[in-house]
């Protein structure tokens, strides 16, 4: 019997949360690698989530991983950033930010914007809380899952 390719396990709770990411920010795509894995998650224009992944491809070892996974000293209470892009505080630069540090937020209420592919990805309050600390600033890049601020 020929030997093939070792396939690589989908997890499937892992597409699922994705996909509930699609629908609580309202964007059209959300890609990510993890253990040499990549999987891509886009809605179709009508309405239907499709996943499909693919195996990574293969590169030379690095000593050190070109962007850092995100770490387990995430403060609690950190909301997250979903993807890659740029954060903004506001609107527009004439705006006030969305929120400021002592500030009450609802459920759902927008705290930031991360550009990414110049597509404007408003990032809500996954929960009702206090604004105790913002980590990015207005114009920073950021990483998918890196913290964007602390709500209490």
């Amino acid at each position: 019997m020929a030997s093939s390719p070792k396939k690589a396990k989908i997890d499937q709770d892992l597409i699922r949360e994705l996909a509930g990411l699609l629908d609580e920010t309202a964007l059209s795509e959300i890609e990510i690698e993890q253990s040499g894995l990549r999987i891509r998650v886009a809605r179709a224009a009508s309405g239907v989530i499709a996943a499909s992944a693919a195996p990574a491809p293969l590169s030379a070892p690095t000593a050190a991983p070109v962007a850092a996974a995100p770490s387990d000293d995430v403060p609690a209470g950190a909301v997250t950033s979903p993807m890659v892009g740029t954060a903004y505080m506001a609107s527009s630069p004439e705006s006030e930010p969305f929120v400021k540090v002592g500030d009450t937020v609802a459920q759902g209420q927008t705290l930031v914007i991360v550009e990414a592919m110049k597509t404007m990805n408003q990032i809500p309050s996954p929960r009702a809380g206090k604004v105790v600390q913002i980590l990015v600033e207005n114009g920073q890049p950021v990483e998918f899952g890196e913290p964007l601020l602390v709500l209490e």
